[in-house]
């Protein structure tokens, strides 16, 4: 059967010479592209870095479709193929020698006195106040009060979130074989007037998150998915948790994924 093809790209001079290449290769293959992403599409290529790959999440929604990525970024965490083995990862999918990996995104509810929204992200929602003075939040986890937050703000991370932006804060690395939600703190205030943890906490993916301003000055936030960000007043609460939603990535034999950390790491 004819599978359909859909080839997403950042565009960049070097990306669009892949593309090109990659059209003539699998043209040679019996592989079909397609101009335009539709339900019925059997894979997404994203040539790009992790950054083009975010954005090809948001775009469509966290598409079901299995997406494998070409890199030409910098990173390429979540790239699977080098630009060199694009013969190798084209014999290999005709040969359906691939795995499929679903990796569930982080969800966030928004409640203000003026309605409700809803953002979801692969790798991690941030909270943030707007102004250059700390946010104060008032933490639970399953309506059990945790702690009253003082600081510049959370950084709440899927398992595929882990190395990303909660890396960079000191957060740990979790293989994404567990399903799990990494809450991490940005610059807590620990002293005699405020107590915050001061490290990671990881929370169960049934469980829920969830975030009250301690005053009207903090209810305008900044929610940041994924790098894309919008800003909110009269905030009443946050309810944060993992997502139904999920992405299939492909991957091959030879993937591992503390293999790929300490080549992208160490």
């Amino acid at each position: 059967m004819d599978k359909k093809i859909f080839i997403y790209t950042n565009r960049t001079e070097m990306s669009n010479s892949i593309e090109n290449m990659l059209r003539n290769k699998l043209a040679k293959s019996s592989l079909h592209v397609f101009d335009n992403f539709s339900d019925d599409t059997d894979l997404i290529i994203c040539i790009g870095g992790d950054g083009t790959l975010l954005r090809l999440v948001q775009e469509f929604g966290f598409p079901k479709t299995p997406i494998v990525g070409v890199n030409t970024g910098h990173l390429g965490f979540f790239q699977e193929i080098l630009p060199e083995k694009i013969d190798d990862f084209i014999f290999l999918y005709n040969q359906d020698r691939y795995s499929i990996q679903g990796l569930n995104g982080v969800s966030c509810y928004i409640k203000t006195s003026d309605g409700t929204a809803r953002h979801i992200a692969l790798n991690e929602i941030t909270v943030k106040g707007l102004s250059t003075h700390p946010v104060h939040l008032n933490i639970s986890i399953n309506n059990s009060f945790i702690e009253r937050f003082s600081g510049d703000g959370l950084c709440v991370a899927s398992p595929a979130g882990s190395t990303a932006y909660n890396y960079a804060l000191g957060g740990s690395i979790v293989d994404p074989r567990l399903n799990l939600l990494q809450v991490t703190p940005i610059a807590p205030m620990q002293n005699v007037a405020y107590r915050s943890f001061t490290s990671s906490i990881l929370i169960p993916s049934n469980d829920r998150l969830s975030v009250i301003p301690c005053s009207d000055d903090d209810k305008t936030l900044s929610i940041i998915y994924d790098g894309m960000m919008s800003e909110y007043e009269n905030i009443t609460e946050l309810s944060i948790g993992l997502s139904r939603k999920k992405i299939n990535l492909i991957r091959f034999d030879d993937y591992q994924f503390w293999e790929k950390v300490k080549s992208k790491f160490l």
